[in-house]
């Protein structure tokens, strides 16, 4: 197994990079705006943030060409808009409204928008692997430029369908790469209590003889250039890649959970590994500048708020369409 741990070569240029900012200062914001309506009663259902973990959204959809497909997971927010979804429909999603990506039948775990190659998020942990295997083995044998992307956390990595999928993934070489945002957190589990190689991910694609890349995850430019390199590996037909994002969680499991299982040390290590700070200190942004871009966002987020607020309820009969079984 080839695994490759990808060197800072600063290949973006600070313009490229700013809007890199922007694109996670818009996520972290739009998070925060989120869970303070979630802990108002306003909004229904469970929520996930990944405060902590925009540098792997950002730079992996940036990454990502046109006719590219994703799967997400209960903690999509990050990935959709990173993706190109309109705040305002992940918003109006998250209020239930007919406005919404997924016409208010989704929610936060279910975010869909397949014209910006989103194939959907999933609460069932692992849940787009074999989606993503199949879609990478359907560009194979149509002989597409496209490459297929599954996102996880390391917690998956020990369902049958991960390792099913990347058995198969692997064995078909089809165009598919896995994404691993390792946050050494299985929900309230840490990563040295449920996995025997949890201190380096990227020893899971070993069974299946598959590439692997392993990449600071609080590092946006880095991620960038590991994905771009997975994406092209897989896009040439070689075979998947197996991408090792080292992250970090800087909230609980979900908004409301005490963290009781985590030390206050660990929660401190992670708020200090902030990759919007980095990413600032990288670009020597000034205090106005930074200020000026930050205003910018809340004022995306709070027009996404509004329409949200303002949009169509669906009706009780809405709840029979679409369903099949």
């Amino acid at each position: 197994m080839a695994v490759a741990k990808v060197e800072k070569r600063r290949a973006l240029n600070d313009e490229t990079l700013r809007e890199f900012l922007r694109e996670m200062l818009l996520i972290r914001r739009f998070e925060e705006r989120v869970e303070e309506r979630f802990r108002a009663g306003v909004l229904p259902g469970f929520l996930h943030v990944a405060i902590g973990e925009e540098a792997t959204d950002v730079g992996v959809c940036q990454a990502m060409a046109e006719g590219d497909v994703f799967a997400s997971t209960h903690r999509a927010h990050g990935h959709t808009l990173a993706s190109g979804t309109h705040p305002n429909a992940v918003m109006a999603e998250l209020y239930g409204k007919v406005e919404g990506c997924s016409h208010g039948y989704g929610g936060s775990m279910h975010l869909y928008d397949v014209e910006r190659g989103n194939m959907g998020a999933n609460a069932v942990i692992g849940g787009g692997l074999p989606a993503i295997t199949g879609a990478g083995l359907a560009f194979k044998l149509r002989d597409e430029q496209r490459v297929a992307v599954a996102f996880f956390g390391d917690g998956a990595t020990n369902i049958g369908t991960f390792h099913e999928s990347l058995n198969l993934a692997q064995l078909w070489r089809t165009k598919s790469v896995f994404v691993c945002q390792n946050n050494r957190w299985a929900e309230s589990t840490p990563g040295w209590q449920h996995s025997p190689v949890w201190d380096d991910m990227s020893k899971r694609a070993l069974a299946f003889d598959m590439r692997a890349i392993k990449v600071d995850g609080q590092d946006v430019e880095a991620v960038f250039e590991a994905a771009r390199e997975a994406l092209d590996f897989a896009r040439s037909g070689e075979g998947p890649v197996f991408l090792d994002i080292e992250t970090v969680r800087m909230h609980g499991h979900y908004i409301g959970d005490a963290q009781v299982y985590r030390s206050k040390e660990d929660r401190e290590e992670a708020a200090a590994n902030d990759p919007i700070d980095r990413l600032r200190s990288r670009l020597e942004l000034s205090d106005g500048d930074f200020d000026a871009l930050d205003a910018e966002v809340h004022e995306i987020v709070e027009a996404a708020v509004l329409f949200a607020e303002n949009g169509t309820d669906p009706q009780p009969e809405d709840a029979l369409k679409n369903v099949y079984v």
